[in-house]
């Protein structure tokens, strides 16, 4: 039956007929009036990016309209010109999902004067309830550490609550997170299973970063949402950039990347290679046997086939082997056990314009990805032996989305489909002494898919009020079957002169869970101990939240505050120290946090400052109701291990004569939770900084320090992936860019 629905669905979806858009782009819309306040007909208006060479040219209607469809996020200023009236600039920073209505009131133009320069930018996701952090490739570069290839500093130094603790990304108290590329997910259903990032950032030009108050477009991973538009070789004219480093640890990160484009047709490559003697968090202090290399690929592919079709092609591949980190105890004994991974996407977008209003999006995507954690013991042997575990896991992802947008001046309303099949393939064994095979073992071959459909309007009554509603229908066929029926409303409230913006949001979500189980001798042995395994449901997550931005004199203060009440709160418990998780569902979870993030305008022309703070609890409530059990019940609630109250992040850049630079991040936590708590670890702060300098257009030079003062702590002691885990050492290394063009 569930094969049935599969085919009905697809086939569905291929049959639509309907105009859509993709998810990783905003609109841009307005009116341009005289200074009686009448249309101006046919006034020129430009569309310009501000990191690349993107550019849109329009005009307006008899109304006084304009629209722009399909706007890559990013930051862009809008000019207007007409003859006989002085041109109008006016900064726009584009966010996904967002149509705002932009108001232009031209003058007539006078001898000596024909520019009027509005200063103040204009925030496109303003009228929408969606918090939201747009990072660029500028920021990423100069950001301390945060062009790494296995760096997520791009995230935790610019999005409140944001932090890596045992050596996985959490936000608003949970791991599970949506990466989109192009606005085409990646799906992944499993629970922390890669230590690798899923992007190198070098390959990123903007970042965009939802938390909460989604729209019904999204569901599956619900504490944090992660776009990513990716170069795209619009911002090169046939250039080669070669990026080499070199430090403490042996480090080296290299990349070469490709880029160009045409009037139709822009291209982007890259090759990367790194390695280093420090990889994982270490479970003391010493780092004993934490190597880690990797290599990746990416490309991006954009071609205007006609004026209304446009093809685009994005995929990447990436390999990462880590050497799992000991103590000395485990050192001593012979343990050497190893963590390899691989992933690979490809991605492929239609996008069909019927008018300047309406657009086809169909987007099929493919995602294969490998976990394997290799067990290894070169000791002696004996009864003193350790057990040895080795876990391989593939899981292969095919899908399609296809999304429904209708544009008029006061709608934005939206339908679409996004669905996938799972095919997953594991094994897991145990070894006990140095001899070969395996005491316990178990292969299985898993089968799922999940399907949804979405309705949603975004309706702009007046130009300071936005209202959106919406709902997403989910079916999940796993080893359960499971529907969803998810509510979203929304609204965002413009105060008029201040320019103020209130907004609210009540919303629900599901959560596919995993496919992986326990069975076979395995199971025997867990029912031998007093355990027992019990089928995972998906998590169902309610949420509502408040949020308040205030632009002040050129600064933006933005605030929210969340609840997040989860029924099957997804988390995890690994075998032993290993890297091989037994995912699990614990009856309650709740989350609840004030988030406040800060952004300067350029102060006296030189630099800009950034702050991102949380204060936060996580917690859960309840028994295990899903996963590996003891049956063990908490009628009350306790903090989960991750819980930290007090997270901070500031940063800051520089622009130094010589055309140097300084930026830097001092990073603040109060602690994370002590064991089973709920007494927290000591707070701590570290400091991160980075100097540059450019020789010329085709050369510069960088030198990074993180951990500056060299504080190594301990960071949590969860059982998960080394047993405790100790923040890293001092690391130093300098950075070289070269660019040529052929």
């Amino acid at each position: 039956m569930s094969h049935r629905w599969d085919a009905w669905c697809l086939l569905a979806v291929l049959l639509w007929a309907v105009e859509s858009r993709a998810a990783l782009f905003g609109d841009v819309r307005g009116v341009v009036v005289d200074p009686q306040g009448r249309p101006v007909f046919e006034a020129k208006v430009i569309v310009r990016a501000h990191a690349s060479r993107i550019s849109l040219v329009g005009q307006t209607n008899e109304n006084g309209e304009f629209y722009f469809r399909s706007v890559p996020v990013g930051e862009y200023v809008v000019a207007i010109e007409k003859e006989g009236f002085r041109s109008v600039e006016q900064p726009l920073t584009i966010l996904s999902n967002s149509a705002p209505v932009s108001r232009f009131q031209l003058e007539i133009a006078s001898i000596k004067q024909n520019l009027d320069i509005v200063s103040k930018p204009e925030l496109a996701g303003s009228d929408a309830a969606t918090p939201t952090t747009l990072v660029s490739h500028d920021q990423i570069t100069q950001t301390p550490g945060a062009a790494r290839s296995h760096s997520l500093a791009m995230i935790t130094n610019y999005v409140p609550g944001a932090y890596m603790i045992h050596d996985q990304l959490h936000i608003r108290g949970g791991h599970q997170v949506t990466w989109l590329v192009d606005g085409v997910p990646i799906p992944n259903t499993n629970i922390a299973s890669n230590a690798g990032p899923q992007f190198d950032p070098k390959d990123i030009d903007y970042l965009e970063v939802q938390r909460g108050s989604y729209s019904a477009e999204y569901g599956d991973r619900t504490y944090g949402i992660f776009n990513v538009a990716p170069r795209s070789g619009f911002d090169s004219d046939r250039e080669i950039e070669f990026i080499t480093s070199y430090g403490n640890f042996n480090q080296t990160d290299n990349q070469l990347k490709v880029g160009s484009h045409t009037d139709h047709f822009a291209y982007y490559g890259s090759l990367t290679g790194y390695r280093s003697d420090y990889g994982l968090e270490t479970p003391t202090s010493a780092v004993l046997h934490d190597q880690f290399s990797g290599l990746g690929g990416f490309a991006s592919l954009i071609y205007d086939a006609t004026p209304s079709d446009q093809l685009r092609l994005v995929s990447g591949v990436r390999r990462d082997a880590y050497q799992v980190p000991n103590d000395a105890e485990a050192q001593a004994t012979g343990i050497r056990d190893i963590d390899r991974e691989r992933d690979t996407f490809v991605n492929f977008s239609w996008v069909h314009t019927l008018d300047p209003r309406q657009l086809l999006t169909i987007s099929p995507y493919y995602h294969f990805n490998r976990a394997d954690y290799i067990g290894d013991y070169i000791g002696s042997g004996g009864e003193d032996a350790p057990v040895v575990p080795t876990g391989r896991h593939d899981s292969n992802y095919a899908g399609l989305q296809a999304i429904f947008s209708a544009l008029t001046h006061n709608n934005n309303a939206k339908i679409g489909y996004c669905g996938f099949l799972q095919r997953d393939s594991s094994f897991l064994g145990l070894q006990t002494g140095a001899g070969p095979g395996y005491s316990l073992s178990q292969a299985q071959k898993l089968r799922g898919s999940l399907h949804a459909g979405f309705l949603e309007d975004q309706f702009k009554p007046t130009s300071w009020l936005t209202l959106t509603g919406g709902l997403r229908l989910t079916h999940f066929s796993g080893r359960l079957s499971e529907n969803a029926v998810d509510p979203r409303a929304g609204a965002a409230v413009r105060v008029p002169r201040i320019n103020w913006v209130l907004r609210g949001f009540y919303g629900r979500y599901y959560q596919a869970p995993p496919l992986s189980t326990v069975s076979g001798p395995f199971l025997e042995l867990a029912l031998n101990q007093g355990f027992d395994f019990l089928p995972l449901e998906g998590e169902r997550d309610e949420e509502y939240q408040f949020g308040l931005t205030v632009p002040l004199r050129s600064w933006t203060i933005d605030t929210d505050y969340f609840h997040t009440a989860a029924k099957n709160f997804f988390d995890h418990n690994a075998l032993g120290n290993s890297n091989i998780f037994f995912p699990l569902t614990i009856e309650r979870g709740r989350i609840r946090g004030l988030e406040v993030t800060l952004r300067s305008p350029r102060l006296w022309r030189r630099g800009e400052i950034l702050l991102a703070y949380a204060h936060q609890r996580a917690e859960g409530k309840g028994g295990i109701t899903g996963g590996l059990t003891d049956f063990s019940y908490s009628p009350d609630y306790f903090f989960l291990d991750h819980d930290q109250r007090h997270t901070l992040s500031v940063g800051f850049n520089t622009t130094l004569p010589s055309h140097s630079y300084v930026a830097g991040n001092l990073g603040y936590g109060s602690g994370f939770t002590d064991g089973e708590g709920p007494q927290h670890l000591p707070g701590h702060k570290l400091l991160d900084l980075s100097l540059g300098k450019s020789f010329g257009e085709n050369w510069s030079l960088a030198i990074h320090c993180l951990n500056v003062a060299n504080r190594q702590f301990l960071l949590d002691n969860s059982e998960t992936f080394g047993g405790t885990h100790y923040e890293g050492p001092r690391q130093v290394y300098a950075e070289l860019r070269v660019r040529f063009h052929y």
